[in-house]
């Protein structure tokens, strides 16, 4: 496969209703809501942690930033720092984080996350969290919201998770999700909304799922501890009925000070 069909197929590798995240959006909410602050998502994949932010977006109306969205957009559009992470990517390398940094910092600046926003997929490491944090400490960013961040950790059990991704399909055609365990289709196989072949995506086989698992605790989990210290760590379980995370998802942003 040529490096312009592998990207394309990278590119095209998310739902639908993900692939434009990363661009601003003026969601009709409640204009007495007061600022929400910056909102760090922290969860294994298959958590949930998406799912709730964009539940937060549109319970506040702020915008749901997510790194590879940033990735793809940047690619798609051709900026100098999407030219930069193409060229990691075409020799199959890791894009750096200063790279992801840069796009990060242009998108936070843009006025619709003034009020806040939420973060899911940065930061992964100890490193781009020390750095998130002095860059919002010292207002780099330039929002007015100057609320320290709450960082929510969805924890759900190994054998869930695994459930949840190797049972994932998704429809071509309409970029419908459904869980063949826990939301299975009327027709094994089929859409229920236009009957096309539903698909598996490459990296929803459980070998690779134990490889991002693997990752995620070794990179990931430390930074429980490390917002855990500053009193900023809410945890959740995502084992839940999926109101009651939601419910526990509301209730932390609330008592954490970061709205009204």
């Amino acid at each position: 496969m040529g490096t312009d069909s592998a990207l394309r197929d990278w590119i095209n590798n998310e739902p639908m209703e993900v692939r434009t995240a990363s661009r601003a959006s003026k969601p009709a909410v409640d204009q007495e809501v007061c600022n929400v602050g910056p909102v760090i998502m922290l969860g294994a994949p298959g958590a949930g942690k998406g799912t709730q932010a964009k539940l937060i977006s549109a319970r506040y109306g702020i915008p749901q930033i997510s790194t590879g969205d940033l990735l793809r957009d940047n690619v798609m559009r051709g900026t100098a720092l999407g030219q930069e992470a193409r060229k990691f990517m075409d020799r199959g390398e890791l894009v750096p984080d200063n790279l992801i940094y840069g796009m990060l910092s242009d998108r936070l600046k843009l006025a619709d996350c003034n009020k806040g926003f939420i973060l899911e997929g940065f930061p992964r490491n100890l490193a781009q969290a020390e750095l998130l944090y002095h860059s919002l400490h010292n207002g780099f960013f330039g929002a007015d919201c100057k609320v320290p961040p709450i960082v929510i950790s969805i924890a759900v059990d190994y054998n869930s998770l695994l459930q949840r991704l190797t049972g994932r399909r998704s429809c071509p055609s309409c970029g419908r999700i459904y869980n063949i365990y826990t939301q299975p289709p009327k027709t094994a196989g089929l859409c229920d909304l236009d009957g096309a072949n539903l698909m598996m995506r490459r990296d929803d086989t459980e070998g690779v799922i134990s490889d991002r698992l693997r990752a995620y605790e070794s990179m990931t989990v430390p930074l429980k501890a490390y917002y855990g210290e500053r009193g900023r760590l809410v945890n959740v379980d995502g084992n839940q009925p999926l109101e009651q995370v939601t419910a526990a998802t509301m209730q932390a942003i609330g008592k954490n000070g970061n709205s009204v």
